[in-house]
């Protein structure tokens, strides 16, 4: 009940923001998710260091307001008490509080107030909040959202209408929740669900459905594992991330990602914040991951224990594609590069190279699951075999998962989950055909498949305990995959099975009599269309 009482609160805050920039001429303007995101990560750092500040000092926890005693410490003091915080903490300082701003919002030039506040916290914690850029740049927290007001009369009056949002309610009680994870993706799924759409132009930002990722992470992580590297190369908003890191364990996994969009990498920042993952969003990187990837060891591609990935499928890349064919990259795009077309350059399969950067980039026990347009795993020529070729000569295949149509809301294209694992030398391959599940339902102008926990569970117990099942999934070598041409469909390997029923002679007598009878009379009636066309020819006239 307490964590549906905090969601509701949470989307009505989220709500109340966007009823704020609406009523100010930014509802579903370019900046408005800027604003929102940014408003509600304030409110969060501001609650959560309430929390942690109170869990380091009980004379803190005990006072009736511990913003006002916080205020009244001397400043040796305070900074005593920040030092025995844990370092991944934000850290405020009273003038920063919300509760400070409240009572400020009469002051002049509180849209000043506002945004000087935001800076000088983004300022403090630039070390632990900023993210980085492939050229090293740092984006930090916040911007001066009052300066989105193109009307500067009208910017006191918006923050002000901000800051009363702000102090309804505290997230201080969801912080103790063991169910945390499952408020906070639901919240965050909530909150960009108006701003992560697959409608941004030429890097449009996709969102991963939380039971795909759930699937994927299921399946990757079967049993407890510590100090694990997990990377994601084209993250987006980080959901794929997320649920690996939940299902590892936030304290025994480090992040790495890298995403061209910077809207998406503000996103996944968000995301890691929300889900206590604050150690890696220095891992978290801006930039074009297949010309300039970033996570390196000396000269080499970092290896990572475990890589997630739901990549573009069509992209135009024609304007660094001859930047790919350096001698650096041949061993990275061992299968070669989709070549550039006449027209419709946006149509270029850059999921190919990602799915060699992917491969490029696994530990000697590392595990990959990416999300691979169907048509990938049957492909009879061209890059995508010799990538599944090389999947069976360096036996590090464990497994596709065929997915139902419309399990992606936003693209009609049919999808599977390709599972690499370079440890998986002995071969029992699972091929599954997951498509027959799910249930349609109507999302805005979308038709969109939504698997059930009990089908969501079936799917990843099936393909984890290499289980045979009739006309879903089977369990195959290395040599029986390469024996079929090296296809991943799990359809052109069940078996044909003909069904036989024993009959009597005189059974069999009878329905012989029967059919022989229907013949007769078909031939009967055929021999009366004959002659009625004969006659309709020979009375045709020309005029």
């Amino acid at each position: 009940m307490q964590n549906i009482d905090f969601t509701d609160q949470t989307k009505g805050l989220i709500d109340s923001l966007k009823s704020v920039c609406a009523s100010y001429g930014l509802g579903n303007d370019g900046n408005e998710f800027k604003i929102i995101t940014q408003v509600f990560l304030y409110k969060f750092m501001n609650d959560k260091f309430g929390y942690e500040v109170k869990q380091t000092d009980a004379t803190v926890a005990a006072a009736e307001n511990w913003e006002q005693y916080l205020t009244e410490l001397s400043e040796m003091d305070y900074e005593m008490l920040l030092a025995q915080m844990h370092p991944d903490s934000a850290r405020l300082k009273p003038e920063q509080f919300i509760s400070h701003l409240y009572g400020q919002q009469n002051a002049p030039q509180f849209a000043k107030l506002f945004d000087d506040t935001l800076r000088d916290i983004a300022l403090y914690n630039s070390a632990i909040f900023s993210v980085k850029t492939g050229t090293g740049a740092k984006i930090t927290l916040f911007d001066e959202i009052s300066n989105y007001i193109t009307d500067s009369s009208m910017r006191d009056n918006f923050c002000r209408a901000v800051i009363n949002q702000l102090v309804n309610f505290s997230f201080e009680g969801i912080f103790e929740v063991k169910q945390a994870f499952d408020f906070f993706s639901t919240i965050f799924e909530y909150l960009i669900k108006d701003y992560n759409k697959d409608s941004g132009g030429k890097y449009a930002e996709y969102y991963t459905p939380h039971e795909v990722a759930k699937i994927m992470a299921a399946i990757l992580v079967p049993s407890p594992v510590s100090n694990a590297t997990c990377y994601d190369p084209s993250a987006g908003s980080g959901t794929l991330l997320m649920d690996l890191a939940h299902e590892i364990g936030s304290e025994r996994c480090t992040i790495y990602s890298q995403d061209i969009s910077q809207k998406s990498s503000s996103l996944l920042r968000l995301n890691l914040i929300l889900n206590n993952l604050v150690h890696s969003i220095q891992n978290i990187i801006q930039g074009n991951t297949i010309l300039l990837p970033f996570h390196k060891t000396g000269n080499d591609l970092m290896k990572f224990d475990y890589i997630v990935s739901n990549p573009p499928f069509k992209l135009d890349f024609s304007d660094y594609h001859a930047d790919l064919s350096t001698p650096n990259n041949r061993e990275r795009f061992f299968a070669g590069l989709p070549n550039i077309p006449n027209k419709d350059k946006d149509k270029m399969a850059i999921y190919l190279l990602f799915i060699q950067h992917i491969m490029h980039s696994l530990s000697q026990k590392g595990k990959a699951a990416i999300v691979v347009p169907t048509g990938f795993i049957t492909a009879q020529s061209g890059i995508e075999k010799k990538i599944r070729e090389e999947f069976i000569a360096s036996k590090m295949l464990r497994g596709v998962v065929s997915m139902p149509s419309n399990i992606f809301a936003t693209t009609g294209t049919n999808v599977s989950i390709l599972f690499l694992d370079k440890t998986n030398h002995d071969g029992q391959i699972v091929l599954m055909d997951a498509s027959k599940l799910g249930t349609t339902i109507k999302e805005g102008k979308n038709q969109k498949t939504k698997l059930s926990e009990a089908e969501e569970a079936y799917i990843v117990n099936t393909f984890n305990e290499r289980k045979a099942i009739d006309d879903f999934s089977v369990v195959l070598s290395y040599d029986q995959i390469a024996e079929k041409n090296y296809s991943l469909s799990a359809g052109q390997y069940f078996e044909v099975k003909i069904e036989y029923t024993d009959i009597s002679a005189a059974e069999f007598e009878a329905k012989m009599t029967t059919f022989q009878g229907n013949l007769e009379e078909m031939f009967e009636k055929g021999h009366e269309l004959e002659a009625q066309i004969k006659a309709q020819l020979a009375s045709l006239k020309f005029v």
